[in-house]
Parts: structure tokens; C-alpha cells; sequence
């Protein structure tokens, strides 16, 4: 399913709200589920990321069909590194979308962003998302124990990586 990325816009936040409202979708994050205020608060921050100087957080839409159905984003770090998220409307789990959406990440970190490592972090039950991770040629680093709290308790995170070399 062919789908674009295009930086995140404030009237987007509708479209982010209907699955930002699920639990399933923020089960292991630590916001959510959001209220229709919550999400348009999340979506007017993002979006002014677009006129940031110097800009450090690329937070795009993912658009299938035309249609807002998803977020990626790119978070720049220190030392040429940077980190990775996304989030998919439920109803297109399952699809290659987000796997799809995430290498574009990867290209536009290491093309460019002319990053030197990319990584990103999932809890060690989400089973989808480190597929995801490892479909990417991202590779396993470890586990953060208890690093993030969430509805449930604290939660561990997986640690996932490409470095450059790996990418070309």
C-alpha cells in the first residue's frame, strides 16, 4: 500500500485524534488515551516544530490514500544520532505502513540529517513495533529496565539500532 510522509499540520489533529483516543493504540506509552483537547495541544506543538530554529524534531504525517492515518517522526540528538517513533490508526495494522514510513526515516536521517546512528525504543511487549524494528535491519541492542511509567507500572524498553554503515 503506497503511502507519503508530509510534515505534520495543526488541522491534522482530528485525524490524529481518532486513534490517539484508543487504548490499544497508546497501551504502551506513557500518554493516552487522549482527550480531544490533549491531542490537539500534542498536534499545535508538533506542528510549530516546522518553524523551529534550529529544527530538531521532524514530526510528519503519514498520509495512506491520501488520508492522515498515521505520525513518524524523526528526533535529532547530540552526536550525529537520532531517534525514531511512530503511531498507526488500528485499523491498518498489519499492512507494511508503518515498516514503509519508518525506512523513509531512515533515509532521511542518514541522507539528509548525514546521521551516524538512528535507534528507537519499544516496550518489550509490543511485539509488533520491534518487528517492525528488526524488518529495518535494526538491530537489538538491549533493555532500559523500568525507564518509562505508564498506566500499568513502570515498563522496560528495547533498544533498537541502524548505524550508517549498516543503512548504505
Amino acid at each position: 500500500m503506497p503511502i507519503a510522509l508530509r510534515p505534520l499540520r495543526t488541522e491534522d489533529w482530528e485525524a490524529v485524534h481518532r486513534w490517539a483516543q484508543l487504548l490499544e493504540v497508546c497501551r504502551y506509552q506513557p500518554w493516552g488515551p487522549n482527550t480531544p483537547q490533549q491531542t490537539l495541544e500534542f498536534v499545535e506543538q508538533a506542528a510549530k516544530a516546522w518553524q523551529t530554529e534550529p529544527q530538531e524534531f521532524y514530526p510528519f504525517a503519514i498520509l495512506v490514500e491520501g488520508a492522515v492515518s498515521g505520525l513518524a517522526s524523526l528526533s535529532l540528538r547530540p552526536f550525529e544520532q537520532a531517534e525514531i517513533t511512530y503511531s498507526l490508526h488500528p485499523e491498518l495494522w498489519g499492512r507494511g505502513i508503518v515498516t514503509e514510513a519508518a525506512r523513509e526515516l531512515l533515509r532521511i536521517g542518514f541522507t539528509d540529517h548525514g546521521l551516524h546512528r538512528i535507534y528507537g525504543t519499544c516496550d518489550p511487549r509490543n511485539v509488533a513495533s520491534g518487528k517492525v524494528m528488526r524488518k529495518l535491519g535494526m538491530v537489538h541492542e538491549g533493555r532500559l529496565r523500568e525507564n518509562v511509567l505508564i498506566r500499568d507500572g513502570w515498563r522496560d524498553s528495547d533498544v533498537y539500532s541502524i548505524l550508517r554503515s549498516e543503512w548504505d
